[in-house]
């Protein structure tokens, strides 16, 4: 029976949730990082009696590491973390907004675009290596199923966003997934558009098809292909102008989804 007086009880959820602060999030752009602020939750599994010092122990050490936040940073960080606590179990994540640069498709005109990101990282002790896994929003336009090729305009499009997660052993730029992505949806999502930019992007999406199935397909298997990428997720919201619910389709790499991954000579 357990002695329920035992103060090595657990603990969870000890920590703190969405404080907004500053930091530096890694860019493949900026070499010093991306400023942008982000809510950043902790959460600790302690074996020992709440001390309310601990939620100035978790300010203390994000100070100490708000900049250049990313995959080798975050796993330096936990350690920090679980040291200073003598924690069983620790995870940190990051939220943030981040802006990536892109050119207009006909006028090339310069425009930034939010990204919605995370930075997530997770361990169970000092010696114990921490999974760390970001995850980035990229919406874009897709063709909407019930489209019909064969009549005259009519294909239309479809607001698609697609959740990307990865698990990388080196950092993970945000700009690169957006560029992956971007390469094979029917059309991507600006923040400004010309009017000859807007014509050339309606004109395409009545003219060529390109479903969100298809979309997710062909994202995977770049993801599958890069080496360095140990773990990766898809899920795709699509949503239809005719609908008030949005469809989803996921995949992920898993030893036990067929497919999932690419054969050793490709």
């Amino acid at each position: 029976m357990t002695d329920i007086s035992d103060d090595r009880r657990f603990l969870v959820d000890v920590g703190l949730r969405d404080l907004p602060f500053p930091i530096r999030a890694v860019s493949r752009d900026h070499a010093d990082g991306q400023q942008t602020i982000a809510n950043i939750s902790i959460n600790a599994r302690i074996m020992q009696a709440f001390e309310a010092r601990w939620i100035d122990k978790f300010i203390q050490i994000l100070h100490s590491h708000r900049d250049n936040i990313g995959t080798r940073t975050l796993r330096g960080n936990l350690k920090d973390y679980i040291a200073e606590l003598r924690a069983t179990a620790l995870k940190v994540d990051f939220d943030y907004p981040f802006f990536v640069e892109k050119l207009t498709p006909v006028s090339r005109e310069k425009c930034l675009v939010r990204y919605l990101c995370q930075y997530s990282a997770k361990a169970h002790s000092v010696e114990d290596p921490a999974v760390v896994t970001f995850k980035i929003q990229t919406p874009c336009i897709t063709t909407y199923p019930a489209s019909d090729a064969q009549s005259p305009k009519g294909l239309f499009g479809q607001l698609s966003v697609l959740d990307i997660a990865v698990q990388s052993r080196t950092d993970v730029f945000p700009e690169d997934i957006v560029e992956l992505v971007d390469r094979h949806v029917l059309a991507s999502v600006y923040s400004f558009l010309g009017e000859e930019d807007q014509r050339a992007i309606i004109e395409k999406v009545h003219s060529e098809e390109k479903t969100s199935v298809v979309v997710v397909d062909e994202v995977k298997k770049e993801l599958a292909r890069d080496r360095d990428i140990e773990w990766y997720a898809i899920d795709c919201s699509n949503y239809g102008m005719l609908h008030s619910y949005s469809t989803v389709i996921r995949t992920e790499k898993s030893a036990w989804v067929p497919f999932s991954g690419v054969d050793d000579h490709i």
